[in-house]
């Protein structure tokens, strides 16, 4: 059994498709059929065929990814998909083999799969696992006995985490991988701080100076009973000003249902507010996320990557006892193109 990542689309466009579907879903649509290419020199001169302005390395990486979803994953593999639009990671076991299509718009090469945990939170993954996943479409995860915690995480256990051999411990195999994407590696350090030092009120705590930060004029409701709902807000000098806004914060590290949703949406007519604003540090599943568009000009949903965005855009507005608390540091790194 391998372990292969597999993106939902570069934004993240296909990753709704090939839940519902069960499929997994790869990019390049430009390509043919490639059932046409069975060898490795076939493939890749179908690659090239394809892309004749591509550079030899670029060749090289699509030959790569096209070549293993085609041929080299095999049914009964593990494919994981980091979810770009939620702070979480889909699991699926792979039940059959490649497929060419054409009924489903941009989407052409699919493999069906089974999708045992679709809402893994990242949260669940330890950071030296999450540091696998390259910025690239299709990858096999080999290192840091991948194949083992994977199994675990997709049976619902916890991640074991890696302890290398001491006889034959490799120091390459605990440093990281050189393809790891920068900013998500920040991000997830950032969103691991914060679950471990942010714990449920003091969640909410940090999203009401965010909202300050961003204009509001808040009332946060102390620990225990709130009456769903944490936070009130509006804008304005003396907060009287423009719609009235209610927020409920859940830090939970699963993802919310549409239980909490609705909740949200009873407490807005209580309140008389026109505004709400959930924001689940653990996302949200597929069924709180279609529902949510029917309030799409009322409700806005914010996961962890939503607020740690909110805290990187706010951060110099934030008070400086939570500077104290969450440390941050701005830097500037190059943006290497992916290939």
């Amino acid at each position: 059994m391998n372990i292969w990542m597999v993106r939902g689309g570069k934004l993240g466009e296909f990753e709704t498709i090939a839940i519902e579907k069960c499929l997994a879903c790869l990019g390049f649509f430009e390509m043919p059929n490639l059932n046409k290419a069975n060898t490795k020199a076939a493939m890749r001169e179908l690659v090239e065929t394809t892309y004749p302005a591509a550079s030899k390395a670029r060749v090289g990486t699509f030959f790569a990814q096209v070549y293993s979803f085609a041929h080299r994953m095999q049914v009964g593999d593990i494919i994981a998909m980091p979810l770009k639009g939620q702070p979480q990671v889909a699991l699926a076991r792979v039940t059959g083999p490649y497929e060419y299509c054409t009924d489903l718009g941009d989407i052409r090469h699919v493999r069906k799969v089974e999708w045992i945990r679709p809402n893994v939170p990242r949260g669940e993954f330890k950071q030296d696992l999450l540091n696998l996943f390259p910025p690239m479409t299709v990858c096999q995860i080999q290192r840091l006995n991948a194949v083992e915690r994977f199994q675990a995480i997709l049976n619902g256990k916890a991640d074991p985490g890696y302890e290398p051999d001491e006889e034959s411990d490799n120091i390459a195999e605990i440093e990281q991988s050189d393809e790891i994407a920068v900013e998500q590696l920040a991000r997830d350090q950032i969103r691991a701080h914060i679950e471990a030092n942010f714990k449920k009120h003091d969640l909410a705590r940090l999203v009401d100076a965010v909202l300050q930060a961003e204009g509001y004029v808040t009332h946060f409701s102390p620990p225990g009973p709130d009456g769903g709902v944490d936070i009130l807000a509006r804008r304005g000098s003396f907060g009287l000003d423009g719609p009235k806004l209610c927020v409920q914060v859940k830090s939970s590290l699963a993802p919310a249902d549409v239980t909490i949703l609705r909740t949200l949406l009873g407490t807005m007519v209580n309140f008389k507010a026109e505004e709400g604003l959930l924001v689940c540090w653990g996302g949200f599943n597929n069924v709180a996320l279609k529902e949510a568009r029917q309030s799409f000009f009322s409700v806005r949903l914010w996961d962890a990557d939503d607020l740690i965005a909110a805290i990187e855009r706010n951060y110099d507005q934030l008070p400086k006892e939570l500077h104290s608390e969450l440390p941050l540091k701005r830097i500037w790194a190059l943006v290497v193109e992916e290939e």
